[in-house]
């Protein structure tokens, strides 16, 4: 539709609450949002000047649907739905695959111990959280662990009650030593009962059940038994406001702070007590909505994924859907979660304060990322291409002889790698190793997906990298000819150091990059990257061809066939060795099925 009939629909949309869709040219949704009136917000975009984001969206604009709400708050938690649905290219996205993680308790095993995973499954077990992230949670288990007594080393209980020495942990009075014969199960379930308490946030209960036990000891003069629930409850007493922290109970306080610039920033910063605990941060493409309603946005999305809901989440501008976010989150939270916008006093403070954290995260970020850009600008210029090289594809070959020929590609965005972008190939129908072969092959299949239309290969490189000299430029050159491609090619040249020094051309042109320490940098870690990858794929197909060959031979399953890479090393190896030596590791009749096997040729 031209933007004259875009009005026209808009201007006949009714003054109701609703949630738009803005529609590209493909019918694919571009941009959610949500309106009081309908009519009033929607004519809007196609009435009059706008930022210059909001204009490039419209100018984007083919057609808009809407969906009309019974209220403003039925209108909120369905855009919030269908951002999350469409993922639309305009909206704030947060990142959805951000787990945050639980602690798992296997309560079936006799003496179950607490894990880390990110998801919450059926399976008999218990589960706490969600939590902040892996390392503070893996080292709460640990510190719980201590507090309790129970052990935090890789034996197995009950089968390694009494066995063996103390380790390390046991001397440095990080475990009560299960290993030489402390307790037993009925001792160790009342340890896990208590570490159970603690994740549930009963730390009060558990302290007082201690205090109670600990004075019954006293009084029977029981001093050692004594002395160590004291120990315990001491320990209890530094994981108490912790657990509240990692863990977001309700009585959290979190300020949201808010920059908006060319990468916007969000900061949330955490408060205990009226201490500051922790810090997130979210850096954003700059939002087409208002500052308030970009905060909305923001927190309905940042706390859903989270899954930790506080009791207080002061925002930095007033939304005009303070009251629905409220009560959108008070629902998912299943307690009364307040928002509040304060203007003076303490809380006013707390707001300032993540701001100044979202500013100075933003300008950091944009700060690193000019650096970047005046890299890949020196690259364009001392090239001599015409587009600046933000997407750039590395090539490099990795095989063994004619095994395993393979070829890897890795993608770098803005100097950055971007690894969804990562592809790899096996060389097929080269007999021999051939590497000017195998990456002339590996570029046509690469560059025919992107012809053909295929998505998973539907990004177009500015600049082509390849690990190797003038003859693999040439063949690029020669392949991407062929296609029609104006794609420049250019080969990393290394030096006695394996690093990357200068950059040739399919004629022999070099241009040197040491001379440019981010440039530098920048082509080495690509080079160094690109070869990784290839070498981590080599491996695995070498592995995969080992052990199908090994699992070929009757009586070989894996038991056995460890055992003879134990002792061998290497296929190679087992295939020569004679049936004295595969005797004593295999039994006789497994040991001639192998010995025949590598010689049947023969």
């Amino acid at each position: 539709m031209q933007i004259d009939e875009l009005r026209e629909k808009a201007n006949r949309l009714p003054l109701l609450p609703g949630v738009y869709l803005m529609l590209d040219e493909r019918g694919e949704v571009i941009y959610v949002g949500k309106a009081k009136a309908l009519k009033n917000r929607v004519s809007g975009y196609f009435r009059g000047e706008h930022e210059p984001k909001t204009a490039v969206m419209v100018s984007k604009v083919s057609d808009f649907d809407v969906i009309i709400a019974a209220s403003e708050f039925e209108a909120l938690v369905l855009e919030n739905s269908l951002i999350k649905r469409h993922q639309p290219r305009y909206n704030i996205l947060l990142r959805d695959d951000k787990a945050y993680p639980f602690v798992r308790l296997d309560a079936k095993s006799p003496c179950p111990r607490f894990g880390i995973t990110n998801r919450v499954a059926s399976d008999g077990a218990k589960y706490f959280g969600p939590y902040g992230g892996r390392s503070a949670t893996k080292e709460l288990i640990d510190t719980v662990s201590k507090a309790v007594g129970l052990p935090s080393c890789s034996r197995k209980f009950p089968r390694d009650f009494g066995k063996g020495k103390a380790c390390l942990n046991y001397h440095m009075g990080a475990c009560p030593g299960w290993c030489t014969g402390f307790g037993d199960e009925a001792v160790y379930r009342e340890r896990v009962h208590s570490a159970e308490m603690i994740f549930g946030g009963k730390c009060a209960a558990l302290k007082a059940q201690l205090e109670a036990a600990m004075e019954k000891d006293a009084e029977a003069l029981r001093f050692e038994a004594a002395a160590e629930k004291r120990d315990r409850l001491r320990a209890l007493e530094t994981l108490d406001n912790r657990q509240t922290v990692l863990g977001g109970g309700a009585d959290n306080v979190d300020a949201v702070g808010f920059f908006r610039g060319v990468k916007s920033c969000f900061s949330v910063l955490h408060y205990v007590g009226g201490n500051l605990v922790s810090k997130d941060c979210e850096l954003t493409p700059e939002p087409l909505e208002d500052d308030g309603e970009a905060v909305s946005a923001f927190v309905r999305q940042f706390y859903s994924i989270k899954g930790l809901w506080p009791k207080t989440v002061l925002l930095p501008v007033a939304p005009e859907d303070s009251e629905s976010l409220a009560r959108f989150m008070s629902q998912a939270a299943g307690h009364t979660v307040s928002v509040l916008t304060p203007q003076r006093g303490e809380k006013a403070e707390l707001i300032k304060r993540a701001n100044l954290n979202a500013r100075e995260e933003s300008e950091r970020y944009t700060s690193a990322e000019a650096k970047r850009l005046k890299t890949l600008e020196w690259l364009k210029d001392t090239l001599g291409i015409s587009e600046l090289p933000r997407r750039i594809e590395a090539f490099d070959i990795s095989n063994t002889g004619s095994f395993g020929m393979v070829a890897s590609m890795t993608a770098f965005l803005d100097g950055k790698p971007y690894k969804k972008g990562y592809r790899r190939f096996r060389i097929k129908q080269l007999e021999h190793q051939d590497d000017y072969g195998s990456m002339r092959q590996a570029l046509e299949r690469r560059f025919k997906h992107l012809l053909d239309g295929d998505e998973r290969f539907g990004e177009k490189p500015d600049l082509v990298l390849l690990d190797g000299g003038a003859a693999h430029a040439q063949s690029a050159r020669r392949v991407l000819d062929e296609l029609e491609l104006d794609i420049p090619a250019v080969g990393m040249v290394k030096d006695d150091r394996h690093r990357t020094r200068e950059l040739i051309f399919p004629d022999g042109r070099l241009v040197g990059i040491s001379g440019n320490p981010a440039a530098f940098a920048l082509i080495g870690t690509i080079q160094e990257e690109t070869h990784r990858f290839a070498i981590e794929y080599h491996r695995a197909l070498r592995k995969e061809t080992i052990v199908s060959k090994l699992d070929a031979i009757p009586g070989v399953g894996q038991t056995r066939r460890n055992a003879l890479l134990n002792r061998f090393k290497s296929l190679k190896a087992v295939s020569k060795a004679s049936l004295e030596e595969l005797s004593e590791v295999v039994p006789k009749s497994t040991a001639q099925a192998i010995f025949e096997y590598f010689r049947k040729d023969d």
